[in-house]
């Protein structure tokens, strides 16, 4: 049985885990610098980093915001040595079945295999891609926009929301 449980960077051990399947799993670009993640994990109420176990043996994180009408979910990775047996899947339908809010999260564009294979995962769970024209604020002073597409789980619209969402992120 899968559990997703918040952590903080006291929990040595579970901390280093998830910060090394961050790391190893985003580019430098798509995340923040590690000094500022721990930051936000133990002192920024709407951020939550959150540690995957199964059977008590950390397999992933998920790392989302709570912005009250939304959730958005920054990063979710499953460590390579465990990755394709499932716990995505599981994780994404336990995350979402238990939010009374509308979820959102980025992807990056359709451009190879592997891009075009985890849009499809996601749209299996339920989530829709909005074509409009995204761009991923830089994570840092000198990092850059990078395009992306917005996907979303819940009652939000495309035409209604963008905006709202754009901005708030």
């Amino acid at each position: 049985m899968i559990e997703i449980r918040q952590i903080h960077t006291s929990d040595k051990e579970l901390y280093s885990f998830v910060e090394n399947v961050f790391i190893s799993s985003f580019p430098e670009e798509e995340r923040r610098e590690l000094s500022l993640q721990r930051e936000y994990t133990d002192h920024h109420i709407t951020f939550h980093n959150n540690v995957i176990l199964d059977e008590n043996k950390p397999v992933g994180l998920i790392s989302y915001w709570d912005f009250d009408s939304f959730v958005y979910i920054e990063h979710l990775a499953i460590d390579g040595s465990v990755r394709n047996a499932g716990y995505g899947r599981q994780v994404i339908d336990m995350f979402t079945d238990r939010l009374h809010v509308p979820v959102v999260l980025e992807v990056e564009l359709p451009v190879d295999e592997i891009t075009k294979r985890r849009i499809a995962f996601y749209q299996r769970q339920g989530f829709v891609c909005w074509e409009t024209a995204y761009k991923q604020p830089p994570y840092s002073g000198h990092g850059s926009y990078i395009p992306m597409n917005l996907m979303v789980k819940g009652n939000l619209s495309e035409k209604e929301d963008f905006e709202t969402i754009k901005n708030k992120l």
